[in-house]
């Protein structure tokens, strides 16, 4: 009897291992091999000069294969990572509904003394592995938390609609880590190990002939000049409002700020839930891109581009005056800021004189229409999106016949209402980006440029992709209907608004103070200002939100940040005192 079930058991050996090899082989290698994904390291953000912006971190992740793994082990596991029994259940029903039979990461940044206590148990956990990984930290000591970004957890939606990402995997969710994922993510690796039956690794597969190493993430080289973001993050500490630096011959953003702005550093690794829930309802918004996304009204900062649209539709010239007794009366007065007497367009740009302004506004929109007027400056970037590769820019409004239906109701607009917006004020609205763009083509001779935060990709093999925006010519714009624009700026930083705190005196420079009406209370501060006068190398645009005179709030801002790109240093520092214990005049405008 005894040697009749040998014959058969001989019988079976050979049939499962001879006969039946091709078939039976892959089945056992599949239940003796494991596949473990190795994650890439993340690329790197480097300033202009070179200088990391955001790198990475170690942090330790355990993982687990469901189907390997041992139930009747599952306290054991919630002891020696001293959590409680049903989160680790949780996570583990989790992975099991994200696949049975593939490694899912169940918890990441473990503390270290947590993951070795892991590490040391690991042959009493068949199924559970451990990797070191990666978290983003911030080395340069600025925040750009809006510019940055930050990254979480994927969805169950993305990671069951990608093959790129797995469950835990985290990817970009606002700024460059969001618009460049694809580029900084890198790919995976793939690594297939021999495990016994506890299944622990053991051995390489194969002799590692199937494995493939992780690609890293490609790393991105900004506009940004780190000096000059630190020095723009520190003027607009405990202040509401935005600012853009920009590079105007070529778009390149040099430092931008929206503030108050959110700590990236509590973003970056494991969600902090209560720090989450306190931005999110923080009613000044900090995670609102006031640099790229505000909607309020340009005031005079707007006035320069009417005046190239009035010289070129040749309802006025340089010579051209316009008597200002203290205001415009086209059927009730709209009142100015003083009497200036008779004013060019480079005296009223100068001194940001309303009445020239609403004259020409009435003529534009009697003798050529406001939809004609909406079309000329759409093309500087008012009232529609300017591609800057960072998400939720705002188009602002520039109105149209439509869209003042639209916004007013239809046949319940008139002139008045027209008029208004010949001095910024009104519907219309724009951000800080929207009127460095548009002022750019004072300063670079007629060129609409794309503003952009990233010059260059660099591979993982070395290779440099350069990146470089748009600039395209404005046709309407003529290079003698500049000029008298630009002699109105520069007088206005030397005799006008901005002549108390706008012009560093090394650093000659063009400007236009704005002040903002504000239903809600004190007026807004605007300034928008290029320097070198002669060959410009930077425009900066500022809104200081309530700050109210732009002279006051927004001007001396901006013309330390232009002191500081164009020397490498600024010699007032009790300029930089005041701003960063400003506090609005309590003359100034309260509505």
């Amino acid at each position: 009897m005894v040697a009749l079930l040998m014959v058969v058991y001989l019988g079976r050996l050979i049939q499962l291992q001879v006969l039946e090899y091709d078939t039976y082989n892959p089945i056992s290698q599949r239940n003796s091999v494991r596949q473990e994904i190795v994650n890439p390291s993340r690329g790197l953000i480097l300033d202009r000069n070179g200088t990391i912006l955001v790198e990475n971190a170690p942090v330790y992740s355990i993982y687990v294969t469901p189907s390997l793994f041992d139930t009747t082990k599952m306290g054991l596991l919630a002891t020696l990572m001293e959590l409680p029994d049903s989160l680790v259940k949780a996570r583990l029903q989790g992975a099991i509904t994200y696949s049975r039979h593939r490694s899912s990461r169940m918890f990441s940044e473990v503390e270290f003394d947590i993951f070795s206590r892991i590490e040391e148990n690991i042959w009493r956990l068949p199924g559970i592995t451990h990797q070191i990984e990666s978290k983003r930290v911030y080395p340069a000591g600025i925040n750009a938390s809006h510019t940055l970004g930050y990254l979480r957890e994927v969805t169950e939606n993305e990671f069951r609609e990608s093959t790129n990402y797995r469950l835990g995997d985290k990817s970009g969710r606002n700024g460059l880590e969001l618009v460049y994922e694809a580029a900084l993510r890198g790919e995976t690796g793939r690594v297939f190990k021999r495990v016994n039956a506890y299944g622990q690794g053991i051995s390489s597969f194969n002799e590692g002939e199937l494995d493939s190493h992780p690609t890293k993430g490609h790393n991105l080289h900004t506009t940004i000049d780190l000096e000059l973001q630190r020095l723009a993050e520190k003027l607009m500490k405990n202040k509401a409002g935005g600012l853009v630096a920009m590079n105007p011959n070529n778009g390149e953003i040099l430092a931008i700020v929206s503030s108050p702005d959110y700590d990236i550093s509590r973003l970056s690794g494991r969600l902090d839930s209560e720090y989450w829930a306190e931005v999110n309802t923080d009613s000044l918004r900090p995670l609102f891109n006031r640099a790229i996304s505000t909607r309020e009204p340009p005031g005079s900062t707007f006035k320069p581009l009417m005046g190239l649209v009035g010289l070129r539709l040749g309802l006025i010239t340089p010579e051209t005056r316009v008597n200002c007794n203290g205001g415009y009366f086209r059927g009730r007065l709209y009142r100015c800021t003083a009497i200036h007497g008779n004013q060019t367009i480079e005296q009223a740009v100068m001194n940001s004189c309303n009445t020239f302004f609403y004259s020409l506004m009435n003529r534009i929109v009697q003798e050529v229409g406001i939809n004609d007027w909406h079309a000329m400056l759409q093309r500087l970037g008012y009232g529609r999106i300017n591609n800057i590769d960072i998400p939720s820019e705002g188009p602002g409004i520039l109105p149209d016949s439509t869209q003042m239906d639209r916004l007013l109701g239809a046949r319940r607009w008139g002139l008045g209402d027209q008029i208004n917006l010949g001095i910024g004020q009104g519907v219309v609205s724009a951000s800080p980006l929207q009127v460095a763009v548009s002022i750019a083509h004072i300063a670079n001779g007629g060129y609409w440029v794309q503003p952009h935060l990233v010059k260059a990709i660099e591979h993982e093999d070395g290779d440099i992709e350069q990146i470089t925006g748009d600039k395209v010519r404005i046709e309407w714009i003529r290079d003698r209907d500049l000029e008298p624009i630009r002699r109105g700026m520069r007088r206005a930083v030397l005799e006008g608004s901005g002549r108390f705190y706008a012009n560093p005196v090394n650093v000659p420079t063009a400007g236009k103070t704005g002040t903002a009406q504000n239903p809600r209370g004190r007026d807004h501060g605007w300034f928008v200002g290029y320097a070198p006068f002669d060959n410009p190398e930077i425009i900066v645009a500022v809104i200081i939100e309530n700050g109210g005179f732009g002279s006051v709030s927004a001007a001396p801002i901006a013309s330390l940040i232009i002191e500081q790109y164009v020397t490498g240093e600024v010699k007032r520092p009790d300029l930089i005192d005041r701003m960063l214990n400003f506090v609005p005049r309590s003359s100034d405008v309260v509505r």
